[in-house]
């Protein structure tokens, strides 16, 4: 649907400049745009790509669980349903340590393995089940310690601060997370 809605604006774009007469700009942009988002790509993938390798270099030698095991406590109260040492915990727990570091590209994977993972454990397979929807809140609202691929586009954009987002980056998404747990946590109980 997204898409959709993409492809008319841009169509729209292009009928209003060739109707205004701006043909000669609309070819420019399109140029000069895919060649600006080929440099961003470039300037943010190095970061991404070195995270998402760490993160499997931290799958594979167990240290997730490790993680899992050390905030297994805050973790069982969000998620009573999971059982102890699961390793959606793991995942659930790299996700948001991915997150808070401000790399959502490179917790999407982790996110998509502890989703599936939590779907392994649910018993209604049509119905996302308590603990994927207390999750995806998580994931959605996410608190950022560092937005760093923010703070990256900042860089690449020469900002005379790009750090400056810091605090209000960490306040919005630490009201959104506890908003959304709290609007989780109120309808599940109204629901039962």
């Amino acid at each position: 649907m997204i898409s959709i809605i993409f492809a008319i604006l841009i169509i729209i774009g292009i009928v209003y400049g060739m109707i205004s007469g701006n043909v000669e700009v609309i070819n420019n942009e399109i140029f000069n745009s895919s060649k600006k988002a080929l440099n961003m790509i470039l300037e943010i993938m190095p970061v991404l790509v070195i995270w998402m390798g760490l993160m499997q270099i931290a799958d594979d030698s167990k240290l997730l669980d490790k993680i899992s095991k050390l905030i297994s406590k805050p973790l069982r109260l969000l998620f009573p349903t999971i059982p102890k040492g699961h390793k959606s915990l793991g995942l659930i727990a790299s996700n948001i340590a991915v997150n808070m570091l401000g790399l959502g590209s490179a917790a999407t994977p982790l996110g998509l393995k502890a989703m599936k993972s939590l779907q392994e454990l649910n018993k209604k397979k049509d119905v996302a089940s308590d603990a994927m929807i207390t999750f995806l809140v998580i994931n959605t609202s996410g608190v950022t310690l560092i937005p760093t691929t923010v703070i990256s586009l900042r860089l690449l954009h020469k900002s005379n601060n790009p750090y400056i987002i810091i605090p209000s980056a960490f306040l919005a998404t630490t009201i959104a997370t506890i908003g959304g747990l709290l609007y989780d946590y109120f309808k599940r109980r109204r629901n039962k």
